[in-house]
């Protein structure tokens, strides 16, 4: 993502989503990607949802304005749908990465997943996935954070029980050596 071309759509999972909110760092986010399309699916905000009761903060997802919803309505959706749970799996905690991947797939857009691995299925079938490290490195490159802002963020949230591949200190290091993913 960068300012020289246009920026695909980003289409969410509930793990970045989850863990902005329950680190009240939601409207970061949000600033980060001003002018990206992002979206998520109905499932995922199920997920947001049920997850809304034991943490409220998670209402802020539901509420935000700047997320809009990646409809699965169509019968061209719906096998695409089908297409992924089959990939990925069905288990309830799948359906969201299926859901995900079908809405990213049919957009022409950037699935976001923290799953490792929903990740390596998806780029086994060709799709664009990343996750919330790489979202962050993107906004150290196009300048919008310092490494010591992304890395205080990657330490907000790892506080939530976020499990990400490097810690806030190590964040630049790790970046570097693994071109952002």
């Amino acid at each position: 993502m960068s300012s020289a071309e246009p920026d695909p759509v980003l289409v969410f999972d509930a793990t970045c989503l989850n863990h902005f909110a329950r680190a009240e760092r939601l409207d970061v986010l949000r600033d980060l990607l001003v002018g990206i399309a992002c979206l998520t699916t109905h499932v995922v905000r199920e997920e947001i949802r049920a997850g809304a009761q034991a943490h409220p903060i998670l209402q802020t997802v539901l509420d935000a304005d700047w997320l809009g919803l990646a409809r699965i309505d169509s019968l061209e959706e719906i096998k695409c749908f089908a297409k992924w749970v089959h990939r990925i799996g069905s288990s309830e905690r799948d359906l969201g990465e299926a859901s995900v991947f079908s809405a990213a797939e049919l957009s022409g857009g950037i699935a976001i997943t923290d799953d490792r691995e929903a990740v390596a299925v998806g780029r086994a079938h060709g799709l664009e996935v990343h996750g919330t490290v790489w979202l962050l490195a993107c906004a150290t490159q196009d300048g919008k954070l310092s490494e010591v802002a992304a890395g205080n963020i990657v330490d907000a949230l790892s506080a939530t029980g976020m499990r990400l591949p490097c810690t806030g200190s190590t964040f630049g290091p790790y970046i570097r050596g693994n071109g952002g993913t």
